[in-house]
């Protein structure tokens, strides 16, 4: 099975997507998130390090990012491929990843872009600061990571092109989770043949 990374701005569905892939292939699942708050709270050096950037309000150097993901990557069953959720964000963490795997004799395999109207992403994470007491997620920070992730995260798109890494699904309307979890699918499958 081929690694998957996939990518959208915030409130896209990156997660949810994510999880279903992994329920139905059977593959590793690495959330930069996830991976984080797993490191600090197992108190490991990576995760000392990481929470001293934090504790700055500093972004997390992305050489410290890729020695935690590499990590974690050498920990997953063989075989089996990764989805890359949350990471890459930028086109030199992009790099960083493309010769971490080519160390290990893997590529970035596929991608998969969640487009979605901004509007709806709007509404999808005031609700879910709503339900979830995010305090990071009002309408002026939620605009800001708009922002960002256009200047920094979709470039990717064309990256990932030039590098050779096929687009299998391009997200750009609003279908039902069933209907996108399907659409992907069938992408991943034709790609693995």
């Amino acid at each position: 099975m081929k690694n998957i990374i996939i990518f959208g701005a915030p409130g896209s569905g990156k997660g949810t997507y994510s999880e279903e892939i992994v329920k139905r292939y059977g593959m590793g699942h690495i959330s930069t998130g996830d991976v984080l708050r797993a490191e600090i709270k197992n108190g490991t050096e990576l995760g000392r390090v990481a929470q001293a950037y934090i504790d700055k309000g500093q972004l997390i150097p992305d050489e410290l990012m890729i020695s935690i993901l590499a990590k974690v990557y050498d920990s997953q069953p063989e075989g089996k491929g990764v989805i890359f959720d949350g990471f890459p964000r930028t086109i030199a963490q992009a790099e960083a990843l493309k010769k971490m795997l080519g160390e290990r004799g893997h590529d970035m395999g596929m991608m998969i872009e969640l487009i979605v109207d901004e509007d709806i992403l709007m509404a999808r994470l005031l609700n879910r600061a709503i339900e979830q007491g995010r305090a990071d997620d009002n309408e002026a920070t939620i605009k800001a990571r708009f922002e960002v992730y256009h200047k920094q995260t979709a470039p990717l798109a064309d990256w990932f092109e030039k590098e050779g890494i096929r687009n299998i699904f391009r997200w750009s309307d609003n279908p039902s989770k069933e209907a996108m979890i399907e659409a992907i699918c069938r992408g991943i499958d034709a790609e693995n043949k």
